[in-house]
């Protein structure tokens, strides 16, 4: 049986990025850390929420990571 993982890793625990993460994607992911919905992350970067939907669909596809809790760890483990 699979547990789940708590990050996002590949078999060597590095992330090998399919393309980098853009400047609006990074501002997005900060806010993620800090616990914000998409709408508020949506107000506080004066954006729409579908693109605050869109960013966070390019940076689960990007990292691999499954959700927005596995993205949160994946972003802290990074730091």
């Amino acid at each position: 049986m699979d547990h789940p993982t708590n990050h996002c890793s590949t078999d060597s625990g590095a992330i090998s990025l399919v393309s980098p993460i853009t400047p609006a994607e990074e501002r997005v992911l900060s806010a993620l850390g800090n616990g914000a919905s998409n709408r508020r992350i949506a107000a506080d970067l004066v954006i729409s929420p579908r693109t605050v939907e869109s960013h966070m669909s390019s940076l689960l596809a990007k990292t691999g990571c499954r959700n927005r809790t596995q993205l949160l760890l994946w972003a802290m483990t990074r730091a």
